[in-house]
This record gives C-alpha cells, structure tokens and sequence, in this order.
C-alpha cells in the first residue's frame, strides 16, 4: 500500500518535557485509522504537528513523496491535509454556508463562484443545507460537529483529521456522524481518527495505533489492539 503520511522519528518537546518521542509511523493511502491513547498521552500535540500548526523538535514529516516538515499549516491545507477540532471553532457571527464558504475558498483556495456550489454541496452531504443561514453560534452540538466536518471536506482534503469528533453525542447523534464518516472515506478521503468513543472506532477503522507516554505501543487490527495486555494497562488502567 502506498504511504500517504510517513512520520519519521518525530519528536516534539517544549522545555524539559519530551510529549512525542521518536515516533516512526506511516499512514496508508486508503486507510483510515483510529489513535487511541490516554489524557496527555500526546494525540493532540501529534494531529499539530502534522496540520503545521507545531513544528516537530526533530524528525521529519512526508506528505506523500514531498517532505512537509517546514512548510505553513495553511499551505499544508492546500496540499490536501484538513482537520477538524475537538471543541468545533465555527465564526459564531457568521452564518453557517459562510462558515463553510470560507473554507473553501482560503482552503481549497476555490474562486468565489466555485466556492459556493462547493459550499451548498458539502452542506447537503453532511446534512446542514437547511439550516444554512443560521449563525453558527446557534447550532446544537452535532449541528457544530457537522459543520465542522463540512468545513473540513469544504477544503478537499486527501488527508483528513479528526479530533475526537464523536464525544459528547448521544448513541443516536453519533450513528448520524458514523455514517457521514463513512461516506467520506467511501468517497476516496485517508482518514486519522484520535477519539475515546471506542465503538465508534471499531465501527469504521482499519487500523487501530495506541499512544502512550509520547510513543506508539500498538498497531494491528483493532480486535487484537485492544486485546493487548500493554494496551488494556496504559488505557484501560487495568
């Protein structure tokens, strides 16, 4: 299978505290995979590094053949590699098509006219057209974890992160987000997923890579990851 991300020996510290340490990790294109890891295990830090948003202490990043360890977070956006975030970020004052047209044009860098059939098209696809002139400040919870997704695939990624995106949703809210997931990784979008709702991991990865104490400890199928003993005592605390 061909590498869409290579992270090779990776590290990131701040001071004296080492968060990511040495880590060598490749991304197949095609795949999506689930990172698991307890509070502070360094899930975040790593989605960063990745977006542009930290640069690594040391160690590179390969964006497909291309290596993207110095380049800005917004060119990185350009090159194909979207994220969404844990607590959605949407301009509260801006309604929600807007919210989604900006991403396209400063994400995928689209001009304005393709910009809005792009935007009124992810907005159906994630089930929000109706609700398109709504400021954003006014949506529920799925409402925003939807728009953030939309605002994701509205800068046509062909990496796509996400960041804990199904906490904080009812078993009902969640199977919606599991099946938009789905259609986008269908539609040919390698996914990253860092969350805790296991189910919903083990619903849709082919992959599962556990983090702990700033170093993968785990990778394989999700069945045996979470069978393994050294996962169940970093994660399951047991």
């Amino acid at each position: 299978m061909k590498a869409m991300l290579e992270l090779a020996a990776v590290s990131r510290r701040f001071g004296g505290l080492t968060v990511i340490d040495r880590v060598d990790f490749s991304i197949g294109e095609g795949e999506i995979v689930g990172i698991l890891g307890p509070n502070g295990a360094g899930k975040t830090t790593l989605f960063n590094m990745i977006a542009g948003v930290l640069s690594p202490s040391s160690g590179r990043i390969l964006f497909g053949e291309r290596d993207i360890t110095g380049i800005r977070a917004w060119d990185r956006c350009r090159l194909g590699i979207g994220r969404t975030y844990q607590v959605p970020r949407p301009f509260t004052h801006m309604t929600v098509f807007e919210n989604v047209l900006v991403a396209a044009t400063h994400g995928a860098k689209l001009s304005l006219p393709r910009a809005r059939v792009e935007a009124e098209a992810v907005l159906e696809r994630v089930g929000l057209a109706d609700r398109a002139m709504i400021p954003a400040g006014r949506l529920g919870l799925l409402d925003m974890k939807q728009l953030e997704l939309a605002k994701a695939m509205a800068m046509r990624p062909r990496l796509l992160l996400l960041d804990e995106i199904a906490g904080g949703l009812t078993e009902a809210e969640c199977e919606v987000l599991l099946g938009m997931i789905g259609e986008v990784h269908e539609s040919g979008v390698t996914i990253v997923w860092i969350e805790h709702v296991i189910q919903a991991l083990r619903r849709l990865v082919t992959r599962l890579a556990v983090l702990a104490g700033g170093s993968f400890i785990a990778a394989g199928k999700p069945y045996e990851v979470l069978a393994d003993a050294r996962v169940k005592a970093a994660y399951l605390g047991t």
